[in-house]
């Protein structure tokens, strides 16, 4: 079998307050090719489809236009999508009877039986050949949020003992940190425990999941943690060897970790000036049997592209902009995403009419352009930032230390995430319940 991996679209994503559609679409447009070409049988798709739980009616249109032009080149490919951190996971399990109709499959959550085990059968999907066999299953495993998998719901499981090759999860100075790394734990076990049985000789077992795995590479800038500050990283261990390959989502960065049968596809377009140098790309994936034969990355191009220049001096950067080599003949769409960063002994007023003054008449778009001001006299005076390059807990963590003079430690940085990520879900299910759903107002 042939599989394309791939992950983190982030379809709708502004950048910068500015539309990514056009990218979207060349990217899109050039993965049905890709499919095309090579005649995969599968699609994997490791989810953050969208970027925000509610997306805009654009960027659903690309998602479902794409899922009916690649069912229409390639009537017998299977596609498997599951919701990132960034996905709403009902609206992404909304549509699911229609799309089965097109051989796509769309997990957005897991379920529970009144046992307390897991409905692993939902989450198991076939995978064929040309010929219409199943020759692997994909173990399609939604991102997991806490209510999903601590409570109730488990109680049951704690009475069977782990097996040895799985390690205890990460010490932590958080109950409920050690509680959802142990549920997340859990489900892992169950579903390939279940995907064991279920496969015949001969089948491979595929895992797909969006989590972040001990050891690891984080983008700079543009990933949200998880849940709970890092604490809940889980140990690529949870994947036995019986699974042929596994397909994560999450991390930006293309990465193998520890083994080549364990990848993250990283994001297709950087998704922030930080990734810039990234190798962007899906993995083309050939199993043979019930094994691995090979994973091979295929680039990406880039549709736009995207420059920075900087940190430098005003006279520097100045004379950058002015040898920008740009194309005119672009179409405004396609013009070069511009970040522009420079150091200054002072501050300088007409800092931007003099950027823009060096950028008239080019075909790029400055998005972006961040001042870096010496600090005082004082050694011990805060850094000068920029309120935009600030996330928000970052944010949270400089005003805690304003305020209390030391910076926040663990258990208070894991109870901010767990509250930021709260709010998150509260969005995601106020987006499934409909417009007509009276949210109670936050004070």
């Amino acid at each position: 079998m042939k599989l394309i991996h791939t992950a983190d679209w982030h379809l709708g994503q502004t950048f910068h307050g500015q539309e990514r559609h056009a990218e979207h679409r060349a990217f899109l447009a050039w993965l049905l090719d890709t499919l095309v070409e090579r005649q995969a049988d599968a699609l994997l798709v490791a989810g953050d489809i969208f970027d925000v739980v509610n997306p805009s009616l654009a960027a659903q249109e690309l998602l479902y236009d794409f899922i009916v032009a690649a069912h229409e080149r390639l009537p017998r490919l299977d596609m498997v999508l599951i919701a990132g951190n960034h996905d709403s996971g009902n609206r992404v399990e909304l549509p699911a009877p229609l799309m089965r109709r097109l051989r796509t499959h769309a997990l957005g959550r897991v379920g529970w039986l009144d046992d307390g085990r897991l409905d692993a059968d939902r989450l198991l999907v076939p995978l064929t050949d040309a010929a219409g066999e199943t020759r692997a299953w994909c173990l399609a495993l939604p991102f997991l949020r806490p209510a999903e998998v601590t409570g109730a719901a488990l109680v049951k499981e704690e009475a069977s003992p782990a097996p040895d090759d799985v390690p205890d999860a990460p010490a932590s100075n958080t109950t409920a940190s050690n509680d959802y790394v142990a549920g997340i734990s859990r489900v892992h076990r169950q579903l390939v425990e279940a995907a064991l049985q279920r496969r015949h000789p001969g089948q491979a077992l595929v895992a797909m999941s969006h989590a972040h795995l001990h050891g690891a590479a984080v983008s700079e800038a543009s990933e949200r943690p998880i849940v709970i500050g890092g604490e809940e990283s889980i140990s690529a261990a949870l994947f036995p060897a019986e699974i042929a390959y596994v397909a994560l989502g999450h991390l930006h960065r293309a990465q193998q970790v520890g083994e080549a049968r364990i990848r993250y596809s990283g994001s297709p377009l950087p998704l922030d000036f930080s990734e810039v140098d990234y190798a962007h790309q899906v993995v083309e994936v050939h199993l043979d049997g019930e094994t691995l034969s090979e994973a091979r990355p295929i680039p990406v191009p880039r549709p736009v592209a995207m420059w920075r220049i900087g940190p430098a001096p005003l006279a520097e950067v100045l004379a950058a902009l002015e040898a920008l080599e740009d194309d005119p003949a672009l179409e405004r769409e396609r013009w070069p995403w511009l970040e522009v960063r420079v150091e200054l002994e002072a501050p300088i007023p007409d800092l931007r009419a003099r950027v823009d003054a060096a950028l008239a008449g080019k075909a790029v778009r400055l998005l972006r352009l961040e001042r870096r001001l010496p600090r005082g006299e004082d050694a011990t005076a805060p850094a000068r930032m920029e309120l935009e390059a600030l996330g928000p807990r970052k944010l949270f963590a400089l005003t805690w230390e304003e305020r209390w003079k030391a910076p926040p430690d663990d258990d208070v940085l894991a109870d901010f995430d767990r509250l930021r990520q709260e709010v998150l879900d509260g969005d995601a299910l106020n987006d499934a319940q409909g417009p007509n759903h009276c949210q109670e107002a936050r004070p």
